[in-house]
């Protein structure tokens, strides 16, 4: 087997703002934005709309390195936002929050997605988080895209935070999927037969003037466009830090493992789309609550089980990765409910308790707030 590559990792997160008071949506302060880049530089950004804000790490070898990067960033933010009556929360649905009450970032890039997407883009009040994986063989990187996709429903079902929208229980585990959907050039990637059929593909688009270039490409899993990497994009962000490293690190490892099994001239089957997506739905729908199929097995199988599977599938990675302790951790997402989970139940015991159902939603936001804190 050849030598294995590094298989970095980096992660971006993407957090709304709230007043602490209220917990209503609240603009980025530009003095706050200001703080935050002269602390952390060009690893905090602001996002399409001006409630929202984008950290990402630096390329880390490790996870645990990742952890100690994204903890930085998330205090950081946390610091600023606090001096102006605001706190983060990091969902991807705020609970009661009205879309339309919202304005996006007056930035070129903005600017020009908003005239390009009309009311698309106007309904993005989502925020997802983003985990690339080094792979430095283009080529590879491809072949590894079509078999990874089937594990992406597998890895957006622990991550679901989006149970809420506007003011509402969709009944979904992951609300923001739906509505990041109605983007084009969105779900799980198509299969290409290597780098130069990507290319051709792409370059049809930019050919055209329809896309300048590949950022404007927005699958579950892409190739990047500024990095040598894999950029899963399908999941919700996670309040808890604990969670986001376990996904991430479960991502790192399964592209890992991908890798390790080309070596062997093995390789993991690749399902039609139309297969995957149904898993991927029912991600969506019931995060870890309903099982998803396994379709070598021709069954419908627990979560639970499924993640026992996958972690005895990337143990050995884990351990060559140092990351065993994170993909182990991910069993406490079955233990304590994904965030979604956890939201309906502050929720139901608002509503128990005598809330108006606003003030339930109120308390959802507080639970979040303090989810965030708590591993800092």
């Amino acid at each position: 087997m050849t030598e294995a590559p590094e298989f970095t990792i980096g992660i971006e997160e993407e957090y709304l703002l709230v007043d602490r008071e209220t917990c209503a949506l609240a603009n980025a302060p530009t003095e706050m934005m200001e703080a935050c880049i002269a602390e952390l530089g060009d690893q905090v950004t602001p996002e399409f709309l001006q409630c929202q804000v984008e950290v990402g790490t630096r390329v880390c070898k490790t996870v645990p390195e990742a952890r100690e990067e994204l903890k930085h960033l998330r205090a950081t933010v946390a610091k600023h936002a606090a001096t102006h009556g605001l706190a983060p929360i990091a969902v991807s649905c705020h609970p009661l929050a009205d879309w339309k009450k919202q304005h996006h970032t007056d930035k070129d890039r903005y600017n020009d997605l908003e005239k390009a997407l009309a009311g698309v883009a106007r309904r993005m009040l989502i925020c997802g988080m983003h985990v690339h994986v080094g792979v430095p063989d283009k080529d590879q990187r491809i072949d590894l895209m079509a078999q990874l996709s089937y594990f992406l429903p597998h890895l957006l079902a622990m991550s679901t935070s989006s149970p809420f929208w506007q003011g509402v229980d969709t009944g979904l585990a992951s609300y923001r999927l739906t509505v990041f959907d109605n983007l084009p050039r969105t779900g799980l990637p198509p299969r290409f037969e290597g780098w130069s059929d990507y290319e051709r593909s792409v370059g049809a688009l930019v050919g055209l003037g329809l896309i300048e270039d590949a950022t404007k490409i927005w699958w579950d899993l892409r190739p990047s466009a500024r990095f040598p990497t894999l950029e899963s994009r399908i999941c919700d962000v996670s309040p808890r830090l604990e969670h986001t490293l376990s996904i991430a690190a479960l991502t790192q490892c399964i592209t890992r493992m991908l890798w390790r099994l080309a070596g062997l001239n093995q390789r993991w089957r690749v399902y039609e789309r139309f297969l995957v997506g149904e898993n991927r739905w029912r991600a969506q729908r019931y995060g870890v609550n309903e099982g998803l199929v396994d379709f070598g097995r021709k069954e419908l199988v627990p979560f639970a089980e499924l993640l026992d599977e996958l972690i005895a599938l990337v143990e050995s990675d884990a351990a060559a990765l140092g990351c065993l302790d994170e993909v182990n951790a991910a069993r406490a997402v079955i233990a304590d409910g994904t965030s979604a989970d956890r939201q309906r139940r502050v929720h139901a015991a608002a509503l128990q308790a005598g809330a108006t159902p606003d003030d339930a939603m109120r308390a959802v936001v507080h639970a979040l707030i303090e989810e965030y804190s708590a591993d800092l």
